[in-house]
């Protein structure tokens, strides 16, 4: 058996046993690495570490830091409840702003990671705060990255158009723009209604909680004739129950719901009660105070630093939020430990194993078999899927550099479009950045709620790799079986 599938094979046996064993992921790929690559490939440790993704790592740390810093000394609360105001209470509007504002970023060269870095943590706090399902606000923050990210001026655009003028395909930068930009949009559609933009709609039609003034406690799912707020609000008895389509509602010490799904609101006959007033100081219509500014002032200079000065995102995060430690050290006592460790393992174990596989060229094993396949129209889409499954877990910025140049020798022969196939392969690589093992869905993930963390994963796992069979087949219909180009 060649070391390549080998590799293949330790791959999938790490997912098959973390999915029906308790153990941790991101642990089995860190030891699936060190076993595969001392007893078959013969790297040492320091082989085998230089694969982790410690860029990966200081944007997951760097930014969740500041957000736990931000939520912990309530800017985030105020920021969701300006935004909200902004857009007059229309609950259903606010995961479209988020994935507009995230696709003009991209679209004007902010990298994408860097985008949702910044966006991801204020619309999971939007989720929260309005009782959006995370899945929802998630991927259409993911998406809009996605949507604006090849425009002329973008880092995917740049690089796929440099590939295709360096091996003199014909292309259209503006097509492959607009191909991506409706394409994600319309996928976010999809999404909107999957994941509960009805329900969102009628909030927002009847004044968004039951016409009353949302004042920022969660109403949580409960028996008919019964209701629970949180935030300090009165109760009345009853037990929780499960969401349709959902998971049960997690249990406190008292066993009263603590968490509600966003796609199931609470009863229509059990209005959600309101907590008392806000103390003053924190409330809606009350002055930013100091760590409010300062902490503003921080995520400023994190996106004017990333977006306009081209800084990495993780360390600039961590250069702010210590600063912000340092100014008001009572705000961030408690920050670090809200650091999302355990995702920090999981992602960091299945990219430091694709490293791995790449390193010993799995990769590229892969396109070589793909190259031999007589028909076109088949090699066309086996390379879409092989651009999909691995950017679901690496860089897709190289996997465009990678695999156009594998396209080259059979779309120089005239058998497929070029521009179509380009297109394709694009798309197909960079929708699934929501897998959570992409950066994008990393960061989605370390900005969940604590208690929607597992379920989040697992949602964006499911829809990542939905995407990896759906998106290649599509855009392959779409833009590679009718020649374009």
């Amino acid at each position: 058996m060649s070391i390549q599938l080998i590799t293949v094979v330790a791959l999938a046996l790490v997912f098959l046993i973390a999915t029906v064993l308790p153990v941790h992921m991101g642990a089995l790929a860190f030891v699936a690495a060190f076993v595969v690559g001392t007893a078959f490939v013969g790297e040492d440790a320091d082989d085998i570490v230089a694969g982790f993704p410690g860029d990966l790592f200081v944007i997951l740390v760097g930014v969740t830091l500041l957000f736990a810093i931000a939520k912990g000394n309530g800017t985030v609360d105020r920021l969701v409840q300006l935004a909200v105001r902004a857009v007059g209470g229309r609950i259903a509007l606010i995961p479209w702003v988020m994935f507009g504002v995230t696709a003009v970023l991209t679209a004007v060269g902010a990298v994408v990671p860097a985008a949702v870095a910044i966006i991801a943590p204020i619309g999971m706090a939007f989720a929260v705060r309005h009782r959006i399902n995370p899945m929802l606000m998630g991927l259409l923050v993911i998406n809009g990255a996605s949507a604006g990210g090849f425009s002329p001026m973008s880092i995917f655009g740049s690089i796929t158009n440099g590939v295709v003028e360096r091996n003199g395909l014909p292309g259209s930068p503006v097509l492959l723009f607009l191909a991506s930009l409706v394409f994600n949009t319309v996928l976010s559609v999809i999404v909107f209604f999957l994941f509960g933009g009805r329900d969102l709609i009628r909030r927002s039609a009847t004044g968004g909680n039951g016409g009353r003034e949302d004042d920022g406690s969660i109403a949580l799912a409960t028996e008919p004739g019964t209701s629970v707020a949180l935030g300090g609000g009165s109760t009345r008895p009853g037990r929780t129950r499960p969401p349709t389509g959902g998971t049960p509602a997690a249990a406190g010490p008292s066993g009263v719901g603590t968490v509600v799904t966003a796609d199931t609101p609470a009863t229509s006959d059990a209005p959600a009660t309101t907590g008392p007033p806000v103390p003053d100081g924190t409330g809606e219509h009350a002055p930013l105070n100091r760590d409010h500014v300062l902490t503003i002032i921080g995520l400023v200079a994190l996106a004017v630093g990333a977006l306009a000065f081209g800084l990495d995102v993780g360390f600039t995060a961590l250069t702010v939020a210590t600063a912000l430690s340092l100014l008001s050290p009572a705000s961030a006592k408690a920050a670090v430990g809200q650091v999302a460790w355990p995702t920090v393992l999981l992602i960091c174990g299945i990219v430091t194993f694709v490293a791995l596989m790449e390193r010993v060229g799995t990769i590229e094993w892969l396109g070589n078999l793909v190259t031999r396949i007589g028909a076109p129209l088949l090699a066309a889409i086996i390379i879409c899927l092989i651009g999909a499954i691995v950017s679901a877990f690496a860089s897709t910025t190289g996997i465009l550099g990678a695999l156009i140049p594998l396209a080259v020798p059979f779309l120089l022969a005239g058998q497929v479009g070029p521009i179509g196939m380009i297109i394709a392969l694009a798309l197909s690589s960079s929708v699934v950045d929501s897998s959570p093992f992409s950066t994008s869905g990393a960061l989605v993930v370390a900005n969940a709620p604590a208690e929607r963390t597992d379920q989040v994963f697992r949602g964006l796992m499911i829809w990542g790799f939905s995407m990896c069979a759906l998106v290649p087949l599509t855009t392959w219909l779409l833009f590679v079986v009718p020649g374009w180009g």
